[in-house]
């Protein structure tokens, strides 16, 4: 996955994919070209826009024949589009393909909360989907009109919160993403998560240590039914239940790993006469489907929350709003729009959320690769978008039935941290793990991983260290 853009520096810049949050122009587009990707980033969650290198890469700078002066792009927010979005401005010295000292234009284009924001010329609105910028007709721009008024949910401040709020184990590991070491405050003011000291409704969900004291709706519940179907009363079939209520990174990775931790795996009777083994749902489909409905659900939509249940035959997720702007059930596998902008780039930078429109189609893709039925998208009563995916119990035998919690009680997995938890999945999944592996599913250094898994190895740990010697390069660890 493309990773955030750290710095204005114009050899990634020539190299880098376009996306939803960046794309390149030659300092010869005229004042419509321009405007319409201004416009488009500002319908949309915002984005890099950098004039002066060609589509291919070249850095061709403003000395180019035919490029026009610097100065008409960097009034171009203000002089064709309306209403004029925020953009910050920063020329960066380069030397072009010709050998000569020039430079190329940067312009960060906010996301307009409240706006729907318009090429002056025309009146044509644009909104940014995927690597393009994409016309909308009247329908489509009446559809983002009313999803406007949603989106500045997300940017709400909740009166009674305060820097005291915040999870700072999570806002050290965003302020180490960006590079930043900028007081707490400062991040947060900067990129829109606080205002007059007290927290947006995206810097709650994002940052606090409990969000749901101030929303009650912002939670996740996980449930595991015995059986096809909920019953209620004495029989009463929930086998494992839990809720998570804190900041959204550490809720999809909660989430994920208990999830993880009571899926099964089958075995069925290949093509070619063998037993393969499977598991009972691909990753990629069940963990998309979860990371889509916390970052895109409606958060303004109070008195519920989202739903994992996961049945014999089935697993569903419930997410509570109807599906965003011009998103339909007809085409949402070719059309991306982030109901909560500023929730979605951060997630992407965290590393949960994908910048391209490739999830929901992969899913498709993964369930059909597993000879899944395809997923199943709904929007039971117009209030709610559930995702159900199936599994095949009848064409399948359960080779492996135990979860995790068969092996360490709630207490002991409770115990561990994060990166703690992390490395007894993987060994109980995968039947062992290293610390190479470890270190790549948690994004950090093979010391830091190799610290983690010492630390959960001793006598009583619940790993156990295979090797000949502490520089063995073949050594790993096993569930005990």
């Amino acid at each position: 996955m493309q990773q955030p853009i750290a710095a204005n520096d114009p050899s990634l810049f020539s190299v880098l994919a376009e996306s939803q949050y960046f794309d390149r122009k030659s300092a010869r587009k005229d004042d419509k070209e321009i405007a319409k990707h201004i416009s488009a980033f500002a319908n949309a969650g915002g984005g890099k826009l950098v004039i002066g290198i060609e589509d291919d890469g070249e850095i061709s700078g403003f000395r180019r024949n035919g490029a026009r002066d610097i100065e008409n792009f960097e009034r171009a927010a203000l002089t064709t589009c309306s209403p004029s979005p925020i953009v910050h401005r920063s020329r960066v010295a380069v030397v072009n393909s010709s050998g000569e000292d020039d430079a190329i234009l940067v312009l960060d284009i906010e996301a307009s909360t409240n706006r729907v924001v318009s090429r002056t010329s025309d009146d044509e609105v644009f909104l940014r989907q995927n690597d393009r910028s994409v016309r909308l007709n009247r329908e489509q721009v009446l559809a983002l009109e009313y999803d406007k008024g949603q989106r500045v949910f997300e940017d709400e401040v909740i009166e009674d919160s305060s820097l005291d709020d915040v999870d700072h184990e999570v806002l050290d590991r965003y302020k180490e993403i960006l590079g930043t070491d900028a007081p707490d405050e400062q991040v947060l003011r900067s990129r829109r998560f606080m205002r007059d000291g007290r927290l947006t409704v995206a810097g709650a969900l994002l940052f606090a240590q409990d969000p749901s004291v101030m929303m009650p709706q912002a939670r996740v519940r996980v449930l595991r039914y015995d059986g096809i179907k909920m019953e209620t009363g004495e029989h009463l079939n929930i086998t494992k239940e839990r809720s998570f209520c804190g900041p959204l990174p550490k809720v999809i990775q909660g989430a994920y790993e208990l999830i993880s931790s009571m899926l099964r795996e089958f075995q069925f009777l290949g093509p070619d006469g063998k037993f393969q083994t499977v598991p009972e749902y691909p990753e990629f489909a069940w963990f998309e489907g979860l990371v889509n409905a916390v970052t895109h659900r409606d958060y303004s939509f109070r008195g519920d929350y989202i739903r994992v249940s996961m049945f014999d035959d089935r697993l569903e997720i419930v997410s509570p709003g109807a599906l965003p702007n011009i998103v339909t059930l007809d085409n949402m596998r070719t059309t991306r729009y982030s109901r909560n902008p500023r929730i979605a780039r951060t997630l992407v930078e965290f590393g949960w959320v994908r910048e391209l429109n490739e999830g929901v189609k992969r899913i498709y893709t993964e369930m059909q690769d597993s000879l899944l039925n395809d997923p199943v998208y709904t929007e039971p009563g117009g209030t709610r978008v559930q995702l159900t995916l199936e599994n095949n119990i009848v064409a399948r035998t359960v080779r492996r039935s135990e979860a995790l919690e068969d092996k360490l009680s709630a207490e002991r997995l409770a115990s561990l941290d994060e990166y703690e938890l992390a490395a007894v999945r993987l060994a109980f999944t995968n039947g062992k793990v290293t610390a190479r592996e470890l270190a790549d599913h948690i994004g950090r250094t093979r010391r830091t991983a190799g610290n983690v898994l010492k630390g959960i190895s001793g006598p009583s740990g619940p790993l156990e260290w295979h090797g000949s010697a502490v520089n063995d390069p073949g050594q790993y660890y096993s569930m005990r």
